[in-house]
């Protein structure tokens, strides 16, 4: 993905997203002093040489800190979701993710794996073949989501849904190298059944999911018809990777068919709230601010883009992220009501994003000064938050009071962005996007090339080369990559990937800004003055 001008497009924007969200006082603290540092070395002209074997070594470093977090994990806490780092104990934390208020909690279930799931695309970057295989088959005999929690739509989408989706990617091409025993797909069965759960959480009038779900029982009774812009906004790549694994349209079509109607209720500035009713499809707050949910959802936008070809994703996001450009001043935890920062935003639990945003800066430019960044990120997690159980969440970083707890994405992203920092070995023969989770799903060029069997006989798409008849790709034909294609009036219809729709069904408009794409000719469709969208030659 660093290679060509739209992968750098995805560097830039995950790094804006990534730094947005990271804006923490410890954060801006932390940077604040790599800017004197950088000052006083520029003074003294004391810079560090990062040659290979500088690099090497802080690759170890990151590699034994990642066994350290894993091994207690894997002895202290597994089968169960979380270690507990300072009792060295466990923590059955699935229905408590993003449950501020810990409702509902399940009293018999009993841990899902999680941080194993999450471990697993870490286990492949450092190129443990051997522990990543035995953490395939552990799963495929035992895991099971028949289990009465309710859990979080957005946080076991991209935890677990995302973990096992990228882990079957790498599995199915790992096994042809080096697995023991044949790969039979078991991680996609397991995906393919937890997607089967969450499309009864997109059962509303407006297609948008509740943020709820019970895993075994589906939405229940009066649950909460409140969710965020990510929660419902953010679903697209994994259910879309879904979709094209197993050949079901209908985890696509569900995300999409969210996606769109998320879309359709931005404002006037294309901005959007940050926490909607399902039901009825409107905004319950409007923030001043840019939250972290607001941002994961532009951040899924590009990433989708790149993974599945359609031009809709960067459409929206081109012109979302320029409205938010505009009217964001400070990171998610300033109050532009007060001009102040959060007074009680003291928590640091591992979190994974000035990491992400240093390996890709770093990518970008090949400028050493974010190595030293990398660097600095090692020695302060290791100096705070190593314990003798694992490493640490950070209960107040003006104290530096630490928290039993260790979260599974420190496995899954935070020790994988710095390893990536110091040896991208992983990347250099690889086109990936990494999804919010820090799973990494591999830009496959069938996703973005298949042709509906429908147009096979069509002569419109294929041609003569070397006196055989060769076909356009889908991407050349500007056909989108669907998975199923729908009869209308007798006729096959196959939507363009340069669609977007207009922002109202009955496509009425005031102006041209609120008109789509046309999905057959490609063409901008305008507003006529009598108020509609169309193709109009001339405006009437």
């Amino acid at each position: 993905m660093y290679g060509d001008r739209k992968g750098s497009k995805v560097m830039k924007i995950n790094f804006v997203s990534s730094l947005h969200r990271s804006m923490s006082s410890w954060h801006l603290l932390t940077i604040l002093l790599l800017l004197l540092s950088l000052q006083l070395r520029l003074a003294l002209g004391s810079f560090t040489l990062f040659g290979p074997a500088k690099k090497a070594e802080l690759r170890d470093q990151v590699r034994q800190m990642f066994y350290h977090a894993y091994d207690n994990y894997m002895q202290y806490a597994f089968p169960h979701d979380e270690l507990k780092p300072l009792t060295k104990t466990f923590t059955d934390s699935l229905g408590e993710l993003g449950n501020l208020k810990l409702e509902r909690l399940s009293e018999q279930y009993n841990g899902s794996a999680l941080t194993l799931v999450e471990s697993l695309s870490s286990l492949h970057v450092l190129g443990n073949s051997s522990e990543f295989e035995k953490g395939v088959l552990w799963l495929g005999e035992n895991l099971t989501f028949d289990v009465d929690v309710r859990v979080s739509l957005f946080e076991c989408n991209i935890r677990l849904l995302g973990g096992l989706i990228s882990a079957h990617l790498l599995a199915t091409d790992l096994s042809k190298k080096s697995f023991r025993e044949p790969y039979k797909d078991q991680l996609l069965i397991l995906a393919n059944d937890l997607g089967q759960r969450f499309l009864r959480a997109f059962d509303t009038p407006t297609g948008l999911p509740y943020a709820w779900i019970n895993l075994k029982h589906g939405v229940m009774e009066n649950e909460t018809t409140e969710t965020s812009t990510s929660g419902c906004g953010s679903l697209i790549l994994e259910m879309g990777a879904l979709s094209r694994l197993t050949g079901k349209p209908e985890y696509e079509e569900s995300a999409l068919r969210a996606l769109r109607k998320l879309w359709s209720m931005r404002s006037s500035l294309d901005l959007m709230g940050t926490t909607l009713d399902v039901t009825t499809g409107e905004w319950i707050e409007h923030s001043s601010g840019i939250g972290a949910g607001v941002d994961s959802f532009y951040e899924y936008l590009i990433k989708a883009h790149i993974l599945f070809g359609r031009d809709e994703y960067w459409d929206m996001f081109s012109s979302a992220y320029t409205a938010v450009q505009k009217y964001f001043r400070h990171g998610p935890w300033y109050l532009l009501d007060r001009d102040m920062l959060h007074p009680t935003e003291k928590y640091y639990p591992l979190r994974p994003e000035l990491a992400e945003s240093t390996l890709f800066l770093y990518q970008a430019t090949r400028d050493p000064w974010y190595l030293e960044v990398g660097e600095a990120i090692i020695n302060s997690l290791n100096v705070y938050t190593r314990v003798n159980g694992g490493f640490a969440s950070v209960r107040d970083v003006t104290t530096m009071k630490l928290e039993d707890h260790q979260h599974s994405f420190f496995l899954a992203e935070t020790c994988k962005y710095l390893y990536l920092l110091f040896d991208d070995t992983f990347l250099v023969n690889g086109n990936y996007v990494f999804s919010t989770e820090g799973h990494p799903l591999p830009v496959t060029h069938s996703w973005h090339e298949w042709i509906p069997s429908i147009y096979m006989e069509s002569e419109a798409f294929e041609y003569k080369r070397g006196g055989k008849h060769v076909f356009k790709s889908a991407m050349s034909s500007k056909l989108c990559p669907v998975v199923k294609v729908s009869p209308v009036q007798g006729k096959f219809w196959v939507e363009s990937a340069c669609h977007v729709l207009d922002k109202r069904s009955n496509h009425k408009c005031q102006s041209d800004k609120e008109c789509g794409v046309d999905a057959t000719t490609c063409r901008q469709r305008t507003c006529s003055i009598a108020g509609y969208c169309g193709l109009w030659l001339v405006k009437f």
